[in-house]
């Protein structure tokens, strides 16, 4: 064994061993770099997530009324009450079609003119959108500006059956049968209705992402399609799509979980719940449960249902992307 200052090094067999190092204790400077940066934000979401959400979880299985300090605990027989709720039950399928429907339609739609203002121009020369692309971004971006109360208001006026724009326009064509015609008070047409408010609000919104990430990819490659005599939908499904499909993902969830609430617009166009109960969501059963009939123990086990469905409906969208081919960046040839 040699020893040169304070380095010392072990051999083996004649061969050197580099000499083990002593662990040094954290300096000030790190220490307040982790709290700062690490603590700090755990203790936020301890107590403004973790904290509300076990909060919830214990008053669901409370009869509290929400106005008195005393409350007993009543363990599951909320959630198997909710279960045996008709009108509950009735919300939770109708939250689950708005899940699989507006999601799906308004992904397409924004997904074909995003396209169609990138890559959807002259089929020579550079891969470029269509003319006045910039135009048509604009006009799309707009109903995601206004409020979606105000937004629910406005078409609540357009479906109104005696003063509503819409069987104006439609009695003016010839159509006479929409006379008076109650597009939200029929149970056929109550929720296709309230899709289509929805859809409409925030397509394009999507149309304005799903250009920012087409543009991100390399004109080299739609060129080299073009070449190869791939046309538009064929372009659009190898190349586009498999290269935006994070931006998709992403997409997909954050829209499944604002349609899986859904309160404002539902509560603007159809405050009762519709005929027969056909657009009433989870979310306005909460609420008629906990500030109109007090019932606030049994209202949150309904606020911890629909947290649990959407984090399902997160997790379903992640294990279809990742089973499908999800991650991989690369074409099909």
């Amino acid at each position: 064994m040699t020893s040169t200052g304070t380095s010392v090094t072990a051999t083996t067999g004649g061969r050197p061993r580099p000499a083990a190092r002593r662990r040094r204790m954290p300096s000030l400077d790190r220490l307040s770099f982790m709290v700062v940066f690490l603590g700090v934000p755990l203790a936020i979401y301890v107590i403004f997530v973790i904290y509300p959400f076990g909060r919830a979880l214990y008053y669901s299985m409370t009869d509290w009324s929400g106005f008195t300090p005393t409350y007993n605990f009543v363990g599951l027989d909320n959630f198997t009450k909710l279960f045996h709720d008709d009108i509950f039950m009735r919300a939770l399928r109708n939250n689950l079609e708005l899940a699989i429907v507006v999601p799906f339609v308004t992904i397409v739609l924004a997904l074909a003119i995003a396209s169609v203002v990138t890559v959807g121009g002259p089929s020579k020369g550079n891969v470029r959108g269509i003319r006045g692309s910039g135009f048509y971004r604009v006009v799309s971006f707009f109903p995601y500006t206004v409020p979606a109360i105000v937004i629910g208001l406005i078409w609540a006026q357009v479906y109104d059956p005696s003063a509503g724009i819409l069987n104006a326009f439609l009695t003016k064509i010839g159509l006479s049968g929409f006379e008076n015609f109650a597009w939200l008070g029929d149970p056929g047409t109550a929720m296709p209705a309230s899709m289509f408010v929805i859809i409409w609000s925030f397509v394009g919104f999507y149309t304005v992402l799903f250009v920012a990430a087409i543009k991100g990819i390399p004109g080299e490659l739609y060129e080299a399609a073009r070449m190869d005599g791939a046309g538009r939908f064929r372009t659009a499904i190898s190349i586009t799509l498999p290269l935006i499909r994070d931006t998709v993902q992403t997409a997909y969830i954050y829209l499944g979980i604002t349609v899986l609430d859904a309160f404002v617009y539902m509560q603007a166009l159809n405050p009762n719940g519709g005929p027969n109960n056909t657009t009433r969501t989870m979310s306005q059963d909460l609420y008629n449960t906990a500030f109109r009939k007090g019932q606030f123990g049994y209202a949150t086990a309904m606020g911890v249902v629909l947290a649990v469905v959407t984090l399902l409906f997160a997790a379903i969208v992640f294990a279809i992307n990742h089973l499908t081919g999800g991650g991989e960046r690369r074409l099909r040839r």
